[in-house]
Order: structure tokens, then sequence, then C-alpha cells
């Protein structure tokens, strides 16, 4: 994926959609829900009706990604939904907001995006959609989809973290939510300031200090993956589909297939690479491929099943 093209193939540009005159100013009160409408709320949630859509989401995600769930009260889908999306954007404490569109309160707005069943989860950078999933995910799995489009975000220049849109719910819940853990602080300010080499370095010495700290493995191979597809050459996939050897365009081209959410094609190219070579190239790819391991997760299981066929292929 390019660094300034979000468009797949049937997406919207929600930048059409303007806002009326005379609608409220970013954050100011939604009307298409009540605060915390099917369960979900949290500081970083905001229920977007036709009038705001214009400020809450097109405007607010030139800087920060707007994660867009069209939802309804009369499907247990997505009131189950809600509030697992709902912490999840507490928990990542502004890298990303919350939107939330009941289709009941404003059918014009599903209507304009083609919403034809819910729950369905959208992400907004720069006013261009982003596809994310349909139906009701258990929390690790709408994790996993957060993630990567938190790299895609940081790849395409999106890098900014929102205050809190209201405050945090009382009660146990509130008492119970983390700050953010200091240790990652200098890594996530070099990548808020587009520092990607900062943050490598801050992630290689937490990594030096604690050799298993999965989220500084994780955070390191994103932020590499986002660094080796700043500047991709036009003509590598030509190199890689005439040269099933040339390491170099075969690792390249997975890179760019994960950064556009092609997992599985990602994968299978480095595996067939690993059958095509051996010695020290072999050695090199797979490296590679356990690195884009940790860019989308040990548990996913498209990791799990890529480790069963690399272990084939390896033996």
């Amino acid at each position: 994926m390019s660094q300034s093209n979000f468009s797949r193939p049937g997406a919207i540009d929600l930048s059409a959609l303007r806002k009326p005159a005379g609608a409220p100013a970013p954050g100011g009160p939604a009307g298409g829900a009540p605060a915390g409408g099917g369960g979900a709320a949290g500081s970083y949630v905001l229920n977007v009706s036709e009038p705001t859509f214009q400020s809450d989401v097109i405007e607010r995600s030139l800087q920060v990604p707007v994660v867009v769930e069209f939802w309804s009260p009369r499907s247990q889908a997505s009131v189950a939904l809600g509030p697992v999306l709902a912490a999840l954007s507490t928990e990542y404490a502004g890298k990303f907001l919350l939107a939330r569109i009941d289709i009941d309160a404003n059918p014009q707005l599903a209507q304009a995006v083609g919403v034809q069943t819910v729950p369905l989860v959208i992400a907004v950078l720069r006013g261009q959609v982003v596809p994310l999933f349909q139906g009701a995910l258990g929390e690790p799995e709408a994790r996993q989809y957060l993630d990567q489009l938190l790299t895609v975000a940081v790849a395409n220049g999106i890098t900014g973290r929102a205050e809190p849109v209201a405050p945090a719910a009382d009660g146990p819940a509130a008492d119970a939510e983390e700050a953010p853990n200091p240790r990652y602080e200098k890594a996530e300010n070099a990548i808020g300031t587009g520092d990607l080499d900062g943050a490598i370095a801050a992630y290689e010495e937490l990594l030096k200090e604690t050799p298993n700290d999965a989220e500084a493995k994780s955070g390191l191979a994103r932020v590499q993956l986002v660094k080796r597809t700043q500047d991709v050459p036009a003509d590598v996939r030509t190199r890689a589909a005439d040269d099933p050897a040339d390491v170099e365009a075969q690792m390249l081209v997975a890179d760019v297939d994960l950064m556009g959410g092609h997992v599985d094609d990602a994968f299978a190219r480095l595996i067939a690479t690993v059958q095509a070579t051996a010695g020290d190239e072999r050695n090199t790819v797979r490296l590679h491929l356990l690195e884009l391991f940790e860019v989308v997760g040990a548990d996913d299981e498209r990791v799990v099943k890529a480790r069963r066929r690399l272990m084939a292929a390896l033996f």
C-alpha cells in the first residue's frame, strides 16, 4: 500500500458526506443514540449521527484512525460487539477513536456506506474507508484487526493520538483501567513523531534488557515493516514473478501484501520461497517470515496454520 492511497475495490470516499450548517462541533453531543447506547461507553467512544458525521468522523480521521461501528439495538450481535470495541478503545488509549452509528436512527448514513447487515465495522483514514470486518467478534479477533489497522495508519503518516472525548465511566471498570506502560513511552513517542529509526532503536534497547518482551518484539516488527515498505520499487512484483528464487523481491512483495491486509498471500509467498531456496538464503527468508508472524500475532489462526506449513517446508 502506498503512503497516500487508502482506496480498495468498492471503497467509498466518505469526504463527500458533508456536515450540514449548524451541526455540533467535534466532541459535542451526538444525536444518533444516547451515550453508551447498546451497552458501549468509554472515554474514546462517540455516538455519531448524520449531522455530526463530518466533524466526528471525517475531520478526526485526518489525525487519528476512526473505527466506525454500524449497529442496531435490534441486533443481538451488535449489542454484544459494542462493549468489546469500547473496552479496546479504552485500552488503546487514543490510538483510535470508536464512532458508533445506530443505523435505525441514521438510515441515510447506512445507505451511503452500503450497510446491508450489522454489525459492520470499517475504519476511516483521511476520509477514506478501510474495510475491517463484519459480524460479532471476540476480543482477541477484534484486537488483531485493530493492530493491523494501526500498522497501516503509521505507514500512511497517521500517528496522532486522540484526547478523551468523554469522562471515563465511574465504577470498578474505570478504576481497573490501566495507564499506558511507561516502558514503551520512548518508542511510542518516536512513532508519534514519525521517527521510525528512533522507534526501532528504542524497541531494540528494550529487547537487550528483556529479550522475551513480547510487546517490544511485536512493536519492533511492525515498525520495521513500515520502514521497509515506505519506498517500494515499482517493478518488485515483476521481479518476484520472474524469479521465484529472488529472495529480496519475494520478501518485499510479502511485506507489501501484509500491509495491504493480504496476510495469507504474504505467508504463502514466503513459504514457497523457503521451498525454492537453500542454505543462508533459506534461513534469511525463514527469519523474515517469523518477523511477519510477530506483526500479525502468535495467536492468530493464520499464523498457527502458517507455522505448521513452514515446519513441513523445512523438514
